[in-house]
């Protein structure tokens, strides 16, 4: 069972420069902490699905297929519907819908099923968008439950989740997908830009050649007489072109005093009027603390996210000082945002935890402080004392990227996300080191990490036709550790790799198709059957890791499966070789997005 956490301070202030502006703490007295029932009930309730919605999602729907076939819409049990049709790429608004049903059928389910959505390094879906839509749907109808279970759902994802939920509920749910669509279009002017450009200069080559002839006669800082010059030498041929007249430059206009001496001001003695920056952290500052003392739920939040991360650094603490195990020390510094970065401009979250690590009873230094002078050291303490030992002892590829210092990087240290993001930067700034670490993994003498890795994440470069050593190695590891768990032992994939599979569909399909052949046994390795209506079974060739990859995407297909054809080629398999009942296929994956023929019998 989950407790509420520990009441803390509630005092936030923010950054100096809104000092005049800044909110009282005193307008969080009209919505404190205290739980009220039918206030509770109120924000459950609200929005939430009608009983007659309610019915309907337990009473399966009859629908038809894009081939006008028979089918279901939804099975007769929401969680069963959540689970199965939150996909990646799922519009948000859909899974709350989904979430909601789900949530009025069984609400501990429920909960976990979101929690499934997170799950990275194989605990769940790894959807990272399908779980922020379902935790900001907890927030709005079931705060208490979200902000509770704050520890709980760290064990799922990872920390950062808590920052960038508490963003997006300042900024906007969308927030990051408008910000992603302006980067996009702004990428595309660019280039629609320099396509432009690059006619304008070819045309301006072509049309303008013989003009370039002439305006080579004239000198660089030209006058009317060299173009006139130019003009008669041009007419008279044997003449001799006027020498240009040296251009004086304007002499330097002098600065008064006044302007070197004091240029925060103007000349009527008023500030200088604030940058569009420093404005811009002011705003996001003041609706911050608007939210923070306005806004009941999201406080409670706040300062749940708050006092985990509190809690988590003074443990890593506890086993930075002497005698403790640094080998204990947790990932809380990593992920805790830095003061003055963009988490912290716009949710205030580093002051609430440095005022949770340095309370002012802690040191008699910080008792004779202002409210902002305190909160000022308090800040500066969390960085200099906590965020930076922490951060060396983790030797974060990050702290040495920033300081430049490329030849003392520890590769065994580095994520496998980070690895698979920063491998031109380490090629580029570390190659011989990089490529000795390398040949060290391909020998055993050192280990990569892909744990937080999909399968068609790892073998992006290899579908696009790239040979990578990092993706090679730990495609490899990925192979040795599902290995050892031995859970896809002696499956068969049938890999649809038709036209309409294109995209994300296809690398999906034929990742998850090489990696279940390389899992398997004999004689069944590196085996993969064909998506057709005459299925067969496929030796995939090659050594590397792109020449498997581009042999599974030329594979015949035609039409669609037929079930009992794959089932007799692996029955027709099973008994040519002798195959003893435990050596049989347990699993057979399909992945399509087609239908599928009759079976038949």
């Amino acid at each position: 069972t989950e407790t509420e956490p520990a009441a803390a301070p509630r005092l936030l202030l923010g950054p100096p420069l809104i000092r005049a502006a800044r909110p009282s703490p005193d307008s969080a007295a009209a919505t404190s902490d205290a739980s009220h029932p039918f206030l509770d009930l109120l924000d459950a309730a609200f929005n939430a699905p009608s009983p007659a919605a309610i019915k309907a999602a337990l009473k399966p729907r009859r629908a038809l297929t894009e081939n006008c076939s028979a089918t279901y819409a939804n099975s007769g049990n929401p969680c069963l519907d959540f689970f199965f049709q939150v996909v990646p790429d799922t519009p948000a608004d859909r899974v709350r819908q989904l979430l909601a049903a789900a949530w009025a059928q069984d609400a501990p389910t429920a909960l976990r099923l979101a929690c499934n959505l997170r799950g990275v390094r194989g605990t769940g879906k790894s959807d990272r968008e399908g779980f922020y839509a379902a935790a900001l749907w907890m927030h709005e109808h079931h705060p208490r439950t979200l902000a509770c279970n704050v520890a709980a759902l760290a064990e799922f994802g990872y920390l950062k989740d808590f920052p960038e939920l508490l963003f997006r509920l300042l900024r906007g749910p969308d927030v990051r997908a408008v910000a992603k669509a302006g980067a996009e279009a702004d990428k595309a002017r660019r280039k629609a830009k320099g396509l432009a450009t690059q006619r304008e200069g070819l045309r301006a080559r072509l049309a303008g050649r013989k003009r370039a002839r002439e305006l080579a006669l004239v000198p660089a800082k030209a006058t009317f007489g060299d173009f006139l010059s130019a003009a008669l030498s041009k007419a008279g041929k044997g003449s001799k072109p006027v020498e240009s007249v040296p251009v004086q430059e304007p002499p330097e206009v002098q600065k008064p005093e006044a302007m070197e001496v004091d240029q925060k001001k103007t000349a009527a003695g008023k500030p200088r009027r604030m940058s569009k920056k420093v404005r811009t952290v002011a705003k996001l500052a003041m609706q911050s603390l608007e939210t923070y003392y306005g806004d009941r739920a999201y406080r409670f939040l706040f300062d749940a996210v708050a006092d985990f991360f509190a809690a988590l650094l003074t443990s890593d603490l506890q086993q930075l000082a002497s005698g403790g195990k640094k080998r204990k020390i947790g990932l809380a510094a990593k992920w805790c945002p830095t003061p003055g970065s963009s988490f912290d401009r716009t949710t205030l979250l580093c002051e609430a935890i440095a005022r949770r690590l340095f309370p002012r009873d802690s040191d008699p230094e910080l008792t004779q402080l202002s409210d902002e002078h305190y909160a000022y050291h308090a800040l500066h303490r969390l960085r200099r004392k906590v965020l930076v030992p922490l951060r060396k002892v983790l030797e974060l590829p990050e702290v040495y990227m920033s300081a430049q210092r490329w030849s003392e990087l520890p590769y065994t240290r580095v994520a496998s996300v980070a690895m698979r993001r920063y491998k031109s930067l380490f090629k580029k700034h570390d190659e011989e080191r990089f490529d000795k670490y390398l040949e060290d993994v391909e020998a055993g003498k050192a280990k990569i990490a892909a744990g937080a890795l999909l399968p068609h994440e790892i073998a992006a470069a290899a579908y696009r036709g790239q040979d990578d050593n990092v993706s090679e190695l730990q495609w490899r590891r990925m192979v040795d550790d599902l290995r050892s768990k031995g859970s896809l032992r002696n499956c068969i994939s049938v890999c649809d790799v038709s036209l309409s599979m294109s995209g994300t569909p296809m690398e999906v399909c034929i990742a998850l198709g090489v990696l279940t052949s390389e899992l398997s046994e004999e004689p069944w390795a590196g085996k993969v059957i064909t998506f057709s209506e005459n299925p067969e079974i496929h030796l995939i060739k090659g050594k590397t890791l792109r020449q498997k990859m581009d042999f599974v995407r030329r594979m015949h297909w035609a039409g669609s499966t037929n079930f009992q054809g794959v089932f007799d080629q692996i029955l027709r398999t099973a008994v040519e070789a002798s195959l003893a009942p435990e050596k049989m296929i347990r699993t057979v994956f399909v992945y399509s997005d087609m239908e599928f023929c009759s079976v038949g019998d």
